[in-house]
């Protein structure tokens, strides 16, 4: 049974149709990517999964049940997180008054001292940081902070927008290692991510989107073997 299912999904920006018919599919415990060049719709498809657009069309399922009428807080209580584009953070703040920004809601709350403890156990920097303001420190330390957040609330679905903008290289493969470990705890996590090769390193499935739809579909091995997929989004003749 697959914990999320998105089929035919149609959203708008205002006046402007931003997703015509975005179908995808993540089973529990997987490593999944939704992947496009920029402007292809993936943001905007992570937006209205987690209720920050509505969904004019198509529908949302979550564990079978249809959650595109739901309100934001109402999925996060399910269980869904976001890791959103740029981060985000409260610069001003510190690093562990923004990782307890993210267990607001009560059920985290009764348990902010474990999951904090295990956030810091994963990004050992954070901890030599806390006290500091999240605006001081490096691109890569802010996308932890931003991860941190994220689980703070307690997921079983996690999705991560374009995580390693603006993170260099070294710091790359530490975040990924950390997103492992994290699919590793039994955390399903869906990824938007334009490079390509890169996101074909960590998810075992994805979905491709273009100009708002749904264009191809398929195991990591598959998509890979598909010359159509090399041709168009691997730059491979």
């Amino acid at each position: 049974m697959s914990l999320l299912k998105v089929e035919n999904l149609s959203v708008f920006h205002g006046p402007l149709q931003a997703l015509w018919d975005v179908n995808l599919m993540v089973a529990a415990g997987e490593r999944a990517g939704l992947l496009g060049a920029n402007g292809a719709g993936k943001s905007t498809t992570l937006g209205a999964i987690v209720g920050y657009y509505p969904a004019l069309g198509g529908r949302i399922l979550f564990e079978g049940e249809d959650i595109s009428r739901e309100p934001v807080a109402a999925r996060l209580a399910r269980g869904i997180g976001l890791v959103p584009e740029g981060r985000r953070l409260f610069t001003a703040m510190s690093v562990h008054e923004n990782l307890e920004m993210g267990a607001y809601l009560k059920a985290p709350r009764r348990q902010l001292a474990d999951t904090l403890a295990s956030v810091f156990a994963l990004f050992p920097v954070l901890r030599e940081k806390a006290a500091q303001p999240a605006g001081a420190l490096s691109g890569g330390q802010q996308q932890m902070v931003a991860i941190g957040r994220a689980l703070m609330g307690k997921p079983r679905l996690l999705l991560l927008d374009e995580p390693f903008i603006g993170v260099a290289p070294l710091i790359v493969k530490e975040v990924m290692a950390a997103l492992t470990a994290i699919a590793a705890q039994g955390v399903t996590i869906l990824l938007v991510e334009q490079n390509i090769h890169r996101a074909l390193e960590f998810v075992e499935h994805a979905s491709v989107v273009e100009n708002g739809r749904t264009v191809l579909s398929g195991a990591r091995a598959a998509l890979a073997d598909d010359k159509s997929f090399g041709a168009r989004f691997l730059g491979l003749e």
